[in-house]
């Protein structure tokens, strides 16, 4: 089972490998596997939340986000994304961003650095609004109780999670805008441009929710009538697969944000970055499908708590980002922390449980003449 399911990432890992040695040498196989380490140990908070989603849907969609997903996530946000960042911010069409990814590095990594506020603005209200549609829903397994009772009962308020976000962001501009007139305005320009890019995180988050919501209620209609068409149901359920996995993809982009920014910390080759991104994405999504069809997250109950907490945490780093630097360890850590705490939670639980019932059971039988 493991094997089968990490065999396309142990391929991808082996070619790009021997690609980094052929295009730099041995110094570059280095970078390669350091920078595949960094993007699984910041994503991995990624796959325990992408499995969460995934389990919902179909092995078809399963296989597509193992595919065309995975297309989209190396190709597109580990390659093609640096070089939209500085096509857009410099102003050059994508073929002056890819000359000036190749020939001026230090220029490159620099165009990419200034970008960074509108990009952690973007990802962090993404990823805000996803930890909190999560603490204010009234679950009925509770991890951190003293904590999730009281946000369910706040939820119960209409919107507010976009009200809270949006008073972050608002708080995050103004701070951003009144430090930067406090230094001269260097980049009084930019408060404008993270306020406009945590607008465009949020309604991304809102759309592509909105509609998988929207197609997902439609279907669970169909087959309560049972009057419609079974194609009728069909349709529905693939409308409402295929926005889910667009959820998917941008949950995935926003998680990828801080190992991009991350990578120019090692290098600022940009061929040495997508092979070493790549296959750690390739890592991260075998990992999501594994914790899927081994239903971990059924066996650990208080996992997915954690990926959303690490979630939360990651989306509060991006927004202080915009103003501060942050060491990509700690971005890390903090995720690899309160997963490992969520699971040696799980593992108390689940032995409480048993034995509970143990005990259960051995009052049963003593009952029995």
């Amino acid at each position: 089972m493991l094997l089968k399911t990490f065999r396309w990432s142990f391929a991808v890992t082996a070619i790009g490998l021997a690609l980094g040695v052929w295009y730099g040498g041995w110094t570059a196989f280095g970078v390669i596997a350091i920078l595949a380490v960094l993007e699984i140990s910041l994503s991995f908070d990624n796959a325990v939340v992408n499995a969460g989603i995934l389990k919902t849907m179909s092995a078809f969609w399963q296989k597509i986000f193992l595919t065309v997903g995975v297309l989209i996530a190396v190709f597109g946000m580990r390659l093609a994304f640096p070089v939209v960042i500085v096509a857009v911010t410099a102003r050059k069409s994508p073929f002056q961003a890819v000359d000036l990814a190749l020939t001026d590095k230090d220029r490159y990594e620099q165009l990419v650095t200034d970008a960074h506020p509108a990009i952690a603005a973007f990802g962090g209200m993404f990823l805000l609004m996803i930890f909190l549609d999560f603490v204010f829903e009234d679950r009925d397994i509770k991890w951190l109780g003293w904590l999730e009772r009281p946000l369910a009962r706040l939820g119960k308020v209409d919107m507010l999670s976009v009200c809270i976000a949006l008073i972050v962001l608002l708080i995050t501009s103004m701070t951003f805008a009144t430090h930067a007139h406090q230094h001269g305005g260097a980049h009084a320009d930019k408060a404008q441009t993270v306020l406009v890019s945590g607008i465009a995180g949020l309604i991304t988050y809102l759309v592509v929710g909105g509609l998988s919501g929207f197609f997902e209620n439609r279907l669970e209609a169909e087959e309560e009538r049972e009057q419609e068409s079974s194609r009728s149901a069909v349709v529905l359920a693939g409308q409402a697969a295929f926005f889910m996995f667009l959820y998917l993809e941008v949950l995935d982009a926003s998680f990828s944000f801080d190992g991009v920014i991350g990578a120019f910390a090692i290098t600022n080759d940009i061929v040495l970055m997508a092979l070493g991104l790549g296959i750690g994405a390739m890592y991260v999504r075998s990992l999501t499908v594994y914790l899927v069809r081994q239903g971990t997250l059924d066996d650990y109950v208080y996992l997915e708590h954690g990926a959303h907490y690490a979630i939360g945490a990651l989306a509060v780093i991006l927004m202080v980002t915009i103003q501060y630097q942050i060491n990509e360890v700690v971005t890390g850590l903090v995720g690899v922390v309160l997963i490992g705490w969520s699971f040696w939670s799980s593992v108390r639980r689940n032995r409480a449980v048993a034995e509970a019932d143990g005990v259960v059971g051995a009052a049963d039988e003593a009952k029995v003449p």
